[in-house]
């Protein structure tokens, strides 16, 4: 496995007609890898892991694993808020031959920090194979704390963590209390750069699924202490950062995708929904700025 440092896209799952379009998140893999990307993680909350079945969860991972051939390391999204569940997930990531996994903390059920531990070491006791925590209170409700992340640091194969708490203060808190070689990726586009600026190695990011080439200069002008060049890159991309999140995630990622024709179809599935007229022009209105459109 290659270093996991850098830009990370957190990809969509194209769809077409209700199924998973294997075809489009193929030609998706190329255009990440051809724009320099630094890994890919399939199946994350981007990819609408949610709502994806079993069997379709397991094959979009198999699909990116096989496509890749090993050019980027692949961190396959594996959580969930069952523990036998996200054991499963994460055997069958192994099985074919993802490079890591990215496990979020369980959401919904809102367990203790003690609970999240057990959950984490259970996952890991039953697979062998290197995992990324990922944290986002955002969506899961509960934070994991940096102390219980730090205690989690201490058991083999946890070696990094997805950060998307949004918070510097955390981030640093994390940095100090963990190990040298631990990890730490923002999981915010917004604060991918100074995260690398205080520590962190890298961002699992959702705007690089349409700007893979310029979050990668970013990244690696950041990583290289290249403040003018990281700075510069940042706020290139900060208006697109927001518009992916200006209707619920990944509908904006899909339509910009779909209107640069890199996907056929901009499709999500219930609960998430396609965006208003105000979403689309905010997302259209960014991406001219940076000449997306064609």
């Amino acid at each position: 496995m290659g270093r996991i440092e850098g830009a990370i896209t957190a990809m969509v799952t194209p769809m077409l007609n209700g199924q998973v379009d294997e075809q489009g998140m193929i030609d998706l893999i190329e255009f990440q890898i051809a724009g320099g990307i630094h890994g890919l993680v399939p199946c994350g909350t981007t990819g609408e892991s949610a709502t994806l079945g079993f069997a379709e969860h397991k094959r979009v991972i198999e699909l990116t694993v096989k496509t890749v051939a090993g050019r980027v390391p692949v961190i396959a999204g594996t959580g969930a808020n069952n523990t036998a569940e996200a054991i499963e997930l994460t055997e069958s990531a192994k099985e074919s031959g993802a490079d890591a996994v990215l496990s979020v903390v369980p959401y919904y059920n809102k367990p203790s920090q003690e609970g999240l531990y057990r959950h984490f070491k259970a996952v890991l006791d039953a697979v062998d194979i290197p995992m990324l925590l990922y944290n986002v209170p955002g969506r899961t409700v509960t934070n994991m704390l940096p102390a219980t992340v730090a205690r989690l640091a201490e058991l083999d194969n946890v070696i990094g963590i997805k950060e998307a708490c949004g918070s510097l203060n955390q981030i640093s808190e994390l940095i100090r209390s963990c190990p040298k070689d631990f990890v730490v990726l923002s999981g915010d586009d917004f604060t991918a750069m100074p995260s690398v600026l205080v520590g962190g190695k890298g961002v699992i990011s959702v705007v690089s699924n349409l700007e893979p080439a310029k979050t990668a200069a970013m990244m690696n002008a950041a990583l290289a202490g290249d403040l003018k060049q990281a700075n510069g890159l940042h706020y290139e991309l900060f208006a697109l950062m927001g518009a992916m999140f200006c209707y619920p995630s990944p509908a904006p990622a899909k339509r910009g995708l779909e209107l640069m024709g890199r996907i056929r179809s901009s499709e999500v599935r219930l609960p998430m929904t396609e965006m208003d007229a105000a979403a689309e022009e905010q997302v259209r209105s960014c991406m001219q700025e940076l000449n997306l459109l064609a």
